[in-house]
């Protein structure tokens, strides 16, 4: 690709209708890498890293997770975020601590799973699930013997239902999800439940697998949710 072939600005009029990119650029630091990706010269480069710091610069205050606003007391703050395609991992974020990124090298396609104390907050276990190669089984032995109260953080990544069975989908379900039932080849979904709940969550987010609507060639929207988790008491 040939620098003359673009028009001057032309990198950071995309980058600037791209802003998970450019908040990934300016995130990750990689300003240098970024120009050669997009071949600008030192000047172009100079004036694309004062521009991303001046776009950047006046943000409003953010709260745990990058929340807006700060959560009750008795509450913990999360952020989940599903993959994008098969390309950008998934995200969890509690209480400001990053529980499963491509960044903590702990997240891989299928179904990014959390477990978290709902008392303490404090983290059990995280691992990720192959739902298109991997073996169902092993998912079935990790949300089986939860204990009440346990919170469950799910972001999806590239394809999360390939494997599901029908005891898979119950299990989901009696965690308080609404579209586990309805899971399909490589749909988008955020999820957290909790062990024993009465009602369905209102944390949940999908989006269907559909040529007519994807946003990637193949793959839906990838999926950001924030909230407020009332904490479990002792007593309950």
């Amino acid at each position: 690709m040939d620098r003359g072939q673009h028009p001057p600005g032309w990198a950071w009029q995309w980058l600037s209708s791209h802003p998970a990119t450019l908040h990934q650029l300016e995130c990750s630091g990689a300003i240098s890498v970024h120009c050669n990706l997009y071949l600008l010269g030192s000047s172009d480069c100079s004036a694309l890293a004062s521009r991303v710091a001046e776009t950047t610069a006046p943000r409003a205050r953010k709260y745990k997770c990058g929340l807006p606003q700060p959560c009750p007391e008795e509450h913990l703050a999360f952020r989940v975020v599903s993959g994008a395609a098969n390309v950008i991992g998934p995200k969890i974020c509690l209480e400001d601590k990053m529980l499963m990124s491509s960044v903590k090298d702990n997240v891989g396609r299928g179904l990014n799973i959390a477990l978290v104390n709902g008392v303490s907050g404090e983290l059990i276990e995280a691992r990720a699930f192959d739902m298109w190669a991997g073996d169902v089984n092993d998912l079935l032995k990790f949300i089986r013997p939860l204990h009440e109260g346990t919170l469950v953080f799910v972001a999806s990544y590239d394809d999360p239902a390939t494997k599901m069975n029908e005891e898979t989908r119950k299990l989901f379900s009696e965690l308080g999800s609404r579209n586990a039932k309805e899971l399909a080849f490589r749909d988008s979904w955020v999820f957290v439940g909790a062990k024993g709940v009465q009602n369905k969550s209102p944390f949940e987010q999908h989006v269907k697998n559909s040529k007519h609507s994807n946003k990637y060639e193949g793959w839906p929207e990838a999926l950001e949710m924030e909230g407020c988790i009332p904490r479990r008491s002792m007593a309950s």
